[in-house]
């Protein structure tokens, strides 16, 4: 089989799309949608986001030093697509998109009630990378949607909150469980 080569680009694939929301609870605040999020530790529990210095959203991550990643799903990926493409400057995108701003635990941005799950983050460093920004931050706080706790296991049920990611400019459900981590090295059980 041929190998293709394409110039350079980003090719990771899927990317998390989440409803970053920033600001003041009580003042300026505002939705912005990144699929170029992660996890860069985890003792601290650390992450990162990147945003255009030009959206309307980066000057309120300088001034308020913190943001919450809203995790989406299914029922959200009309509003994550169009929280994406509309800019703070013309829309209040809480009121647009009918989703609620409720006080964060520990931070002045608002989580999204709508969200499964509410991660809170106080930034730490900002890094220049050409077109984006880098912030690094640290987790300081999850709060999630009770309903889809697994009454069972007592754990949060990803596949009951019917995720959804981002590749390529297209938007996707998250597939069929395959296996847990260490899937591929545990011990088979040996049938009586």
């Amino acid at each position: 089989m041929q190998r293709l080569k394409w110039k350079p680009g980003n090719m990771l694939y899927p990317l998390p799309a989440v409803l970053i929301s920033v600001g003041d609870i009580n003042g300026t605040k505002n939705i912005i949608t990144v699929a170029w999020t992660g996890t860069i530790a985890s003792d601290p529990p650390m992450c990162s986001i990147s945003v255009r210095p030009e959206r309307f959203s980066y000057p309120l991550l300088k001034k308020h030093g913190s943001f919450v990643i809203n995790l989406t799903n299914k029922r959200l990926a009309f509003a994550t697509d169009w929280c994406g493409v509309k800019s703070g400057r013309d829309f209040d995108k809480f009121k647009e998109m009918k989703l609620t701003a409720v006080a964060s635990q520990k931070i002045s941005a608002p989580i999204i009630k709508e969200s499964p799950v509410n991660i809170e983050c106080e930034i730490k460093e900002i890094l220049p990378c050409a077109s984006h920004d880098m912030f690094i931050a640290q987790i300081i706080a999850v709060g999630a949607d009770g309903s889809y706790i697994n009454p069972k296991t007592g754990k949060f049920d990803f596949m009951k909150a019917n995720p959804i990611c981002y590749l390529h400019g297209a938007y996707y459900e998250v597939g069929n469980f395959i296996g847990k981590f260490g899937f591929s090295v545990e011990k088979k059980k040996k049938k009586a």
